[in-house]
């Protein structure tokens, strides 16, 4: 019986070793000899596809008939298997598989080399959402940027809130806090990540080598978010790694702190002339520090007994008139006539102003007359604390008075001064301190400091 040749022995090749079958499926194995001489096992893997979607055939060798031989059995099951599937398809699983094959035709890319990939990557991030978040950060990273040192940003930054008129004590602060961040970080702005922002602000020591408190780390974060987001807006970072670091919520500044009568008399006493009004300022009109600082002399008008306080200089950006007590005026008087800022120097020389008049209240101790050595010590905020308990307590409790004169709301007002100060005559007390001299219901100072010793 004459036999036809297969298509292998037409062209001159070895028919297959061995044939694995199922179902529909076969799949060849074919021997050759290696140039040492020996024998090697090739199996005819047809379950790739090419970029345009056709089957694509490879080999697989073995130096093994038997690894050959269930190497192909086991694949003809597999396609097999899957043939039956791909002929078991619904009307919708082939509606979904036609536009999954649409969707990344013009990424030159087939179904199962994309599923493939996708797999991999859930793999590695765990779900969908994560991989479409690795995808937002690569291509955020990857964006074309301008490089620039941290430091030459932080340079541009403070020159441009310069000209745009900010305040000295703002710009003062933006140049310690971000001067500290450039001196360390000497990378491009590009370059920073979020665990190097984060890695610094756990590194940072506040001045007593102790750790940062909380709202020191804030006001870290603040600015260096300021920074970051101004180096996205002009191209020289993709991203603000500051986004990411962690964040100081609900920060509390401790328990709100008031001077006594004594201890104002006691700073005034020791004040210098140029400080003086500044000091008198805060404990007897409540003014911010920073709204001390943009304060001028024509802003007070001694003779109508007020300070009009404008948008522009303060710190909510909403203008309030404040009234001038007594005292007040007792100690502001000798200034009448004056023009110009109230206080002349910067904003480190009024905290240092501070410093210097808390120090200069110390009294020696002196065992002869029985005196113990003492000072004021100085309390951060304490002089508008202190206007708003004491004149709280004066005026009856009328929170939304001392709002309206303090600048902010009357639930502030209740929550931090309403149990501040609990006699009256403490009140009384506070607004009668005055220079030496006056009435004879003043609290004098010398009597005061006596009255301390």
């Amino acid at each position: 019986m004459k036999t036809t040749p297969s298509r292998s022995e037409r062209k001159g090749r070895k028919p297959a070793f061995y044939t694995a079958s199922f179902g529909h499926k076969q799949i060849h194995v074919y021997q050759r000899e290696t140039p040492s001489g020996n024998p090697a096992y090739m199996v005819g893997d047809t379950s790739g596809v090419d970029d345009d979607g056709k089957i694509k055939r490879r080999f697989r060798c073995f130096s093994d008939a038997d690894l050959a031989k269930a190497a192909a059995d086991a694949l003809a099951e597999r396609l097999s298997k899957m043939e039956s599937t791909a002929m078991r398809l619904t009307e919708s699983e082939a509606i979904e598989y036609v536009s999954s094959t649409q969707s990344v035709r013009p990424f030159n890319v087939t179904v199962r080399s994309a599923c493939a990939a996708v797999a991999e990557c859930l793999g590695v991030v765990g779900s969908l959402a994560n991989m479409h978040a690795a995808c937002r950060f690569y291509d955020a990273r990857h964006k074309q940027v301008t490089t620039k040192l941290v430091a030459e940003v932080v340079v541009e930054l403070l020159k441009i809130k310069e000209n745009d008129g900010v305040s000295g004590r703002y710009l003062e602060d933006l140049k310690s806090r971000l001067n500290r961040f450039a001196d360390d970080c000497r990378k491009d702005a590009c370059d920073v990540s979020t665990s190097d922002v984060q890695a610094w602000m756990d590194s940072q020591k506040a001045d007593d080598n102790k750790p940062l408190s909380r709202q020191s780390k804030k006001n870290f974060r603040t600015v260096l978010h300021t920074l970051f987001q101004f180096a996205v807006a002009r191209g020289y970072a993709s991203d603000n790694p500051v986004v990411g670091v962690e964040k100081f919520k609900n920060v509390r500044n401790g328990d709100v702190q008031i001077f006594t009568p004594t201890e104002i008399a006691r700073l005034l006493a020791a004040a210098t002339p140029d400080f003086l009004p500044s000091l008198a300022l805060g404990a007897f009109a409540g003014l911010r520090s920073a709204e001390v600082e943009r304060l001028e002399w024509k802003d007070i008008d001694l003779a109508e007994r007020v300070i009009e306080l404008k948008a522009s200089k303060s710190k909510t950006a909403s203008s309030r008139t404040i009234p001038i007590s007594d005292n007040l005026a007792a100690w502001l008087a000798p200034y009448a006539g004056r023009d110009g800022k109230v206080w002349r120097g910067t904003s480190d020389m009024f905290y240092r102003a501070q410093a210097a008049t808390a120090a200069a209240t110390a009294v020696d101790a002196d065992e002869s007359r029985g005196v113990k050595a003492q000072s004021v010590e100085w309390k951060g905020n304490a002089l508008r604390h202190s206007y708003a308990s004491y004149r709280l307590r004066l005026l009856g409790g009328d929170a939304g008075r001392v709002a309206g004169e303090l600048g902010n709301s009357a639930t502030v007002v209740h929550r931090h001064y309403k149990q501040l100060v609990k006699k009256a005559s403490d009140a009384e007390r506070w607004f009668a301190v005055k220079p030496e001299g006056e009435a004879s219901n003043v609290l004098p100072l010398a009597a005061v400091a006596a009255a301390s010793a």
